[in-house]
């Protein structure tokens, strides 16, 4: 009897093993390499369009030749299920989080509750506003972004009192703010001496002589002229404009439309307008279906912001960080409540001229994508 109840025991014992072993070996990173603790967390904005679910893939191989682990989840348009990814991740001990918000001032709970931990927060493509918890940001320029459409609008502009019509990215979001100020520095001048005329915003009239605009000032004019960045609100928005708009408002203009997918609904609408004789208009992105636009001649340019180099970028900071280094940085952006030190991301204007240097020849596409190239 004894040896059948020592036999037991025995038997009791190994299962038990079994079963701490098995949960060590699965507490790792199903998103990522290794095992054991997570290394790097990262929380994407949603898996509902192609930009993240690639950055998905790009941040998985970053990390594939390192020691750490990662694990990568998606907020799915929810700044509540972003809290609770954050949580997520912090219970599975991550030493960074790479963190894209849905909305810049919600997610500052978020990385709150991971500085508590001691965790390196790095706000990745968009800034996280209004609190000190966020320790770096890796993003493209994007006051060189909306610096770059303005130029290429001024610099394709004819003659005098060309229409302008203005158009902006979602208020909760930062970088809107900073695309809109870079185009803005670069048009004011040019609306001021005559060569533009603003068509579809009283704000910006007002304040034409402005060149600096205050953040208030930015946002009485980007509450007219939101897209949120929203492809349906834009051609709304454009078709409202176009209803509305005198004779001297068309004929051939030049549109500042904050990135692709606004873009060619904004020129959709502008195209169908017989009185609309021709358009300049300006995007970013590069889209797969924006580039066969520019293509066409539907698109005037993009900005290429090449989300290979960004990820590098953040991912190479966090395993400097991890490796007890000091990440190098080339500039700060002020959130709020601090200066953000920032990695910043070269851009590229890609139009017509240069599409297949910069996105084929590249590798970026391929020509099988596009038709008439």
């Amino acid at each position: 009897m004894k040896k059948k109840f020592r036999g037991i025991a025995i038997l009791m014992v190994v299962m038990m093993l079994t079963v701490i072993l098995s949960a060590c070996n699965s507490s790792g990173n199903g998103s990522g390499s290794g095992g054991g603790a997570v290394s790097v967390g990262i929380v994407l904005p949603t898996k509902d369009e192609t930009r993240w679910v690639q950055d998905e893939q790009r941040f998985k191989d970053a990390l594939s030749s390192t020691k750490y682990s990662t694990e990568i989840l998606f907020s799915q348009g929810s700044s509540a299920k972003e809290k609770e990814n954050v949580e997520t991740l912090i219970n599975k001990g991550i030493k960074v989080l790479i963190i894209c918000p849905q909305d810049g001032a919600a997610a500052a709970a978020a990385v709150e509750s991971a500085k508590k931990e001691g965790i390196t927060v790095i706000a990745y493509d968009r800034l996280i506003t209004d609190t000190d918890a966020v320790d770096y940001y890796v993003t493209f320029d994007s006051l060189a972004v909306g610096a770059a459409q303005g130029q290429y609008l001024v610099d394709h502009a004819k003659g005098k009192g060309q229409p302008l019509y203005l158009y902006a990215g979602a208020a909760s979001d930062n970088n809107a703010f900073l695309f809109f100020q870079g185009a803005w520095e670069v048009l004011q001048p040019k609306i001021v001496d005559g060569t533009f005329k603003i068509a579809n915003s009283s704000e910006a009239e007002k304040l034409k002589d402005t060149k600096e605009l205050s953040r208030d000032q930015m946002s009485a004019i980007i509450s007219q002229v939101t897209t949120n960045w929203d492809p349906n609100e834009a051609k709304n928005k454009a078709q409202t404009h176009l209803t509305a708009a005198a004779a001297d408002m068309k004929g051939d203009i030049a549109i500042l439309a904050p990135n692709d997918g606004t873009a060619r609904s904004i020129a959709d609408v502008f195209s169908a307008d017989s009185a609309v004789t021709d358009y300049v208009i300006t995007g970013q992105d590069a889209e797969q279906a924006s580039i066969q636009y520019i293509i066409d001649g539907k698109q005037s340019m993009t900005v290429f912001k090449d989300v290979r180099a960004l990820v590098k970028d953040a991912m190479g900071m966090a395993v400097e960080i991890l490796d007890s280094k000091t990440p190098e940085t080339t500039g700060s952006y002020n959130n709020g409540t601090v200066d953000v030190k920032a990695k910043q991301t070269d851009v590229i204007v890609v139009d017509k001229d240069n599409v297949k240097k910069e996105l084929i020849d590249s590798e970026y596409y391929k020509a099988s994508d596009f038709t008439g190239l």
